[in-house]
């Protein structure tokens, strides 16, 4: 009996010391980097990967020396199935605990992107396409979809005018239909408290954010903005065409930079020198600056505008004045050329 209970205690003993063995192997291993001083290196844990794809990756770039304990660890701490896609800035000269916690928590490497006012959605698409967020066609083929726009409460052919321009901060491995989605949401989140002057403007918000983008592309400086959006306004409500050529610009497929007199008579749905109205839809993406000079536009009777060529305009009322304003500074600007 005394035998047995020592052969009893003897298992115990060893397997305690086995386990705490064990314990302290575990704990070296996660506690300790696999080199120190080390370089950081970018790491891409892509959308789906699993949790053996994630350690055998670390592995093979030497950020950590065994997957197969990493592993093990991630599943009995319960954190194997929460790391997040995205780009990593990692160490070897880091703990694996610390890898994993970095992981976990979805610690990606950000790329702060500027969208400017008046860029089209095709203009973002390559822009975010240079700075390695997304693929260009993909980002256009979705910004495209009509049924996208509807489940965004949009009421307009596609998204273009709805992903507001702003700086963002992004990661790479981010899906594209996320991408659009914040770009979208800010745009709510900067005009819903317009909503009421929306309604009281009695125009619908696909055309007030439409008439915006026109002016977007009209003119770069803000005190004009609130002049041209009188003058559209003034036109509409004398049932006159808008007449702006940037609308032309936007109809026309792979425009080569310049405008003809063939090009303003040609019918799309955008030559608004043919059509009557606004536009199906905007033609940019207005910045907030265009859509209040839309609701809160300058009380004028002008009816007419022509470049000066310094990137002013000259506002005219009346038809015979605006002839002899465009005569003038369309002189000035052969004479410079």
């Amino acid at each position: 009996m005394i035998f047995q209970k020592k052969n009893i205690f003897l298992a115990i003993s060893f397997i305690f010391l086995i386990s705490l063995f064990l314990f302290i192997g575990f704990a070296y291993y996660l506690l300790s980097p696999l080199e120190k001083g080390g370089y950081d290196r970018d790491f891409f844990v892509r959308e789906g990967a699993t949790l053996k794809d994630v350690a055998k990756g670390l592995e093979k770039n030497r950020i950590i020396k065994s997957s197969g304990i990493f592993q093990f660890w991630a599943r009995i701490s319960g954190v194997g199935r929460s790391i997040k896609a995205g780009e990593y800035r990692l160490n070897p000269g880091m703990p694996p605990l610390k890898v994993l916690e970095i992981l976990n928590r979805g610690l990606v490497i950000t790329c702060r992107v500027t969208i400017p006012e008046g860029y089209t959605r095709k203009q973002i698409g390559e822009l975010l396409e240079k700075k390695g967020l997304v693929n260009r066609r993909e980002f256009i083929s979705n910004t495209g979809s009509h049924d996208l726009a509807k489940r965004y409460g949009i009421n307009a052919p596609d998204l273009e005018g709805y992903l507001y321009p702003d700086t963002y901060r992004f990661s790479k491995g981010m899906p594209v239909t996320s991408i659009i989605h914040v770009m979208v949401s800010r745009f709510w989140e900067v005009t819903t408290p317009l909503s009421e002057k929306i309604k009281e403007s009695r125009m619908t918000t696909n055309e007030v954010v439409t008439l915006a983008s026109i002016v977007e592309k009209e003119t770069g400086l803000d005190r004009e903005r609130s002049l041209i959006a009188s003058v559209f306004l003034n036109r509409l409500k004398k049932k006159m065409r808008i007449e702006s050529d940037p609308t032309v610009i936007y109809g026309i497929k792979d425009f080569n930079g310049n405008l003809t007199r063939k090009d303003l008579v040609s019918h799309t749905k955008y030559n608004t020198y043919v059509i009557r109205g606004l536009p199906p839809g905007p033609i940019a993406n207005p910045g907030l600056a265009s859509i209040k000079a839309v609701l809160y536009p300058a009380k004028s009777d002008y009816l007419y505008f022509v470049s000066r060529n310094d990137g002013s305009h000259c506002f005219s009322s009346k038809f015979s004045d605006h002839n002899r304003a465009v005569k003038i500074y369309q002189k000035k600007r052969r004479s410079r050329k």
